[in-house]
């Protein structure tokens, strides 16, 4: 009895250690994560943060990742618009409403800040880029879904070494 004990104490123990370590880490790459974000977006779009997205309300998302990335996954009703191949012109004909919220992503948000600025420049009045991009949705354990619209825990990461910013997601990415 008193091993069967021990052995449930010994368990809760390393489980709630376990859970510890895991914050603490997450915490430090959420930091660095930070850093990161700071560094490389210039805010020269507005920011939105997911937790401010008001799910009450309509945006229209736009993808501004390359297609193989929005295949892997993209925000439910995300349009891709890409981001070797974004055509201004093809986006005025999709999307002729410049007073609609538009909510730019791409993997973090420096792609999408960039196809931002174009949108402003062309002149959309409410375009908003999604601060940490599709790896902050995921990490915030929103859903996403893939080209044929079905849920995916999958997120295309562009890169080995950009894929340590998706804590939340099974990572995708070529060599």
């Amino acid at each position: 009895m008193e091993q069967r004990e021990f052995s449930c104490k010994f368990k809760k123990v390393t489980t709630v250690f376990f859970t510890l370590i895991m914050g603490f880490s997450l915490l430090g790459q959420n930091k660095k994560f930070e850093k990161l974000l700071r560094r490389n977006i210039k805010k020269t779009v507005p920011i939105l943060r997911v937790s401010e997205i008001d799910k009450e309300e309509s945006y229209l998302f736009l993808d501004t990742r390359e297609f193989k990335e929005f295949k892997t996954s993209h925000i439910k009703n995300a349009k891709c618009v890409g981001y070797d191949a974004f055509d201004l012109e093809k986006t005025r004909e999709r999307f002729p409403d410049k007073s609609k919220k538009i909510i730019v992503y791409c993997s973090i948000g420096i792609r999408s800040e960039i196809i931002g600025e174009k949108l402003i420049k062309a002149g959309y009045k409410n375009v908003f880029n999604l601060y940490g991009g599709i790896f902050e949705w995921k990490n915030q354990f929103n859903p996403v879904i893939n080209v044929n619209e079905e849920p995916t825990e999958k997120v295309h990461t562009f890169s080995r070494e950009w894929s340590r910013w998706l804590v939340n997601g099974e990572r995708i990415y070529e060599n």
